[in-house]
């Protein structure tokens, strides 16, 4: 959306609603957002690392003076590019997806703080690793892990201030346990990693179908303003292209598949041409 600049740092959405962006929205470079109203304040999610995290808590801090104190914070999904500065909000209520919680539990930062530390001995993977984020965040064992202190099931209803906010798991897709923020007052939706603009996404759980359902949901809402988990700020049409790319694999890895075709050999014959100027094509 050209009425959306993709630079690093606040976005102003208007009537109390904020996106934090962090380009080029590779491995790593997470989207964040704040809602606002009446004194009290929302923080959807925090950085890869404590940096990070602590830059855009100050920015957030010199352009909206209620954020000096977040009320609460939720955590879209369990990934560390979404979940690792969460210690740095202190007194927040942090609320997540049961499933989130889990999947944080199982894969707490010191784990990912270890494989980055040892990334010379995992050979080319590591190699990989270590360029697309090692080398890129400060993984240190001064981030704690730092879970939810409340979890719902599928919905949540809340208010910040006087401006209702649903919690929506849509999950299982990118994550178990993936959910959205949706503001309908503001029309507006922080979609975590349920979405990806212009950017090939990764799939961690899956399936494919239930991803789809979770787009088309999304898109039966009268929503204007979507932030994605990593991209651009969008509308509807960012929905919709992420939609095509997964129909895309979908279809053309069945063809594969119903033919014989091994896995290796079907990476390699399905053509990536329709989304060439999309990042991270190795996913």
């Amino acid at each position: 959306m050209a009425k959306w600049q993709y630079k690093k740092g606040l976005q102003d959405l208007g009537n109390g609603t904020y996106a934090y962006l962090q380009p080029d929205g590779t491995w790593g470079y997470s989207n964040a957002g704040l809602i606002a109203d009446s004194g009290e304040c929302l923080l959807v999610d925090t950085l890869f690392d404590l940096k990070l995290t602590a830059e855009m808590l100050a920015a957030m801090r010199a352009a909206v003076p209620a954020s000096r104190h977040i009320d609460r914070l939720v955590n879209t999904h369990s990934n560390g590019d979404h979940t690792f500065g969460n210690q740095l909000v202190e007194g927040a209520e942090i609320i997540a997806s049961k499933a989130c919680a889990e999947e944080m539990d199982e894969l707490p930062p010191e784990h990912l703080v270890q494989l980055f530390a040892n990334w010379r001995n995992m050979g080319e993977a590591g190699a990989f690793l270590h360029e697309v984020m090692g080398s890129r965040f400060e993984f240190t064992k001064a981030i704690v892990h730092t879970p939810p202190t409340r979890t719902f099931d599928q919905q949540l209803s809340l208010k910040v201030g006087n401006k209702p906010v649903e919690l929506l798991k849509l999950g299982p897709a990118h994550t178990r346990g993936d959910t959205v923020v949706h503001v309908p007052a503001d029309r507006t939706v922080y979609t975590g990693d349920i979405l990806f603009v212009k950017g090939h996404p990764v799939i961690w759980a899956g399936p494919i179908d239930n991803w789809i359902g979770a787009l088309d949901r999304m898109l039966g809402w009268d929503i204007e303003t979507v932030v994605p988990g990593h991209g651009a700020i969008t509308d509807k049409s960012g929905i919709r292209g992420l939609k095509t790319y997964l129909e895309y694999i979908k279809h053309e890895g069945r063809k594969r598949y119903d033919a014989g075709m091994s896995l290796q050999d079907a990476i390699q014959d399905i053509s990536l041409a329709p989304f060439a100027d999309w990042t991270d094509p190795e996913r």
